[in-house]
């Protein structure tokens, strides 16, 4: 079923009651440049729902005597030196291991420069101790990445190879790929946009990263997935595979977090589900014990896949007569785009005159970080990138994604830590 056409990026979403035909709405448009319109077999990429199909491939190769899940990683990873991580802690971010992007974001990286899996995992093999304490969760797509390792070793093959053999093959997911290579054609793909004041523009990059993300897939093999998952479901009360791989309380309280997959344990509303983001791209997978699959995926920066389905499944909950066709025209009626995004303007602080305080590196991050300051302001650098820092206590400071706490005055700063969400505990020095 397709909503009116329009000329805007937009949605593929699916609604399947168990025991009836699943509800399909598609709106908007695969390809601006094109006038192609989504729909049913428009592949988009869904960025972390894939490592549920990660943590699924660990579950079966500790079924096949290839490992095991409380085996120390590093007897498959000789490269990683935080020797007492567990497979089970990758699977579970309690690895303690920091983001490896976070990390690269600090090195001043723009959106359109390419970086490999292996370099991020290069940079995962530098750290030499948690950032958290043991056991504490910490959300990291280098964990995936480094499953992403363990499976190629143990098996001899590739990862979209070993993905598309035991899971994508046997359900019929034929529109679903890992992509490993970003000149790599996704038949069916839409593009990614987000609007500005100069228009829509695209948000791609030249950046794959299978096993944490860039999986290509359809509303239709989410599907097949989310029912192969339910079918494997085997007690109301004991989550999907939780005689393998315990569940946890995550980051996002009251959710709990196992294999690949959050969590929501609380009676009456027993499901599990993921969220992704990526390059534009967003997308949202949820399954409940009843056998109810939500599937939303967008293509549109300005419309979060996870909003949307927080929407159908509210107006399903609430209205269980309510047939699931009307509940996605009525969602997609109200996903509108929020009015143009407007890009930052020079100010009167980008002409200010400003006082070095030293460069700093951080023998856990790649390059180095400038501190400047100005008329009581601190400034620090990336690359050329600018951000004003907003003091909120003695020391401390916040800027975009992280704190920067100094144990002495801003007149001289001999080293300060970087916390950032996914790569708490960075130590920087001046040089």
């Amino acid at each position: 079923m397709n909503a009116a056409r329009n000329e805007e990026p937009g949605l593929s979403l699916l609604v399947h009651r168990s025991g009836e035909e699943p509800a399909l709405l598609h709106t908007g448009l695969a390809s601006l440049e094109h006038g192609l319109p989504i729909g049913p077999d428009t592949t988009f990429n869904v960025g972390s729902v894939a490592k549920q199909i990660t943590a699924h491939l660990i579950l079966l190769a500790a079924h096949d005597d290839l490992l095991r899940l409380d085996q120390q990683a590093a007897d498959l990873l000789p490269r990683l030196k935080i020797s007492d991580v567990t497979v089970a802690d990758l699977v579970t971010h309690r690895s303690g291991i920091r983001d490896a992007e976070s990390l690269l974001s600090l090195a001043g990286f723009r959106d359109l420069d390419h970086y490999t899996a292996d370099d991020l995992r290069t940079l995962a093999y530098r750290q030499d101790q948690r950032a958290v304490p043991e056991g504490r969760f910490l959300y990291s797509n280098t964990n995936y990445l480094l499953l992403a390792e363990i499976l190629e070793t143990v098996h001899r093959t590739t990862l979209p190879d070993l993905a598309r053999h035991r899971i994508f093959g046997p359900l019929g997911m034929d529109a679903t790929h890992f992509k490993s290579d970003p000149h790599q054609v996704i038949p069916g793909s839409a593009s990614a946009y987000q609007a500005t004041h100069h228009g829509w523009q695209h948000t791609e990059t030249p950046v794959t990263l299978p096993g944490p993300g860039t999986l290509w897939t359809t509303v239709g093999d989410l599907d097949c997935w989310l029912t192969r998952l339910h079918q494997r479901w085997q007690h109301p009360h004991q989550l999907p595979w939780q005689e393998a791989v315990d569940y946890e309380p995550s980051d996002h309280e009251p959710y709990l977090y196992g294999p690949g997959l959050y969590a929501d344990a609380r009676p009456g509303r027993t499901a599990v589900f993921h969220y992704g983001h990526e390059q534009g791209f967003s997308a949202a997978a949820h399954v409940e014990a009843s056998g109810l699959r939500v599937v939303s995926l967008s293509n549109n920066a300005e419309l979060s896949a996870d909003r949307i389905s927080a929407a159908i499944l509210r107006d399903l909950h609430k209205q269980p007569m309510l047939a699931p066709k009307e509940v996605l025209l009525r969602t997609a009626t109200l996903a509108q785009t929020p009015s143009t995004a407007v890009r930052d303007q020079p100010t009167l602080n980008d002409y200010v005159q400003r006082t070095e305080l030293g460069t700093f590196t951080c023998t856990q991050a790649p390059g180095s970080l400038r501190l400047t300051r100005s008329a009581g302001a601190l400034h620090l650098w990336r690359r050329g990138t600018r951000d004003q820092l907003t003091p909120t206590g003695p020391g401390i400071y916040t800027g975009n994604g992280y704190t920067l706490t100094v144990s002495s005055s801003t007149d001289q700063v001999d080293r300060f830590t970087l916390d950032l969400d996914r790569a708490p505990g960075l130590t920087y020095i001046r040089q």
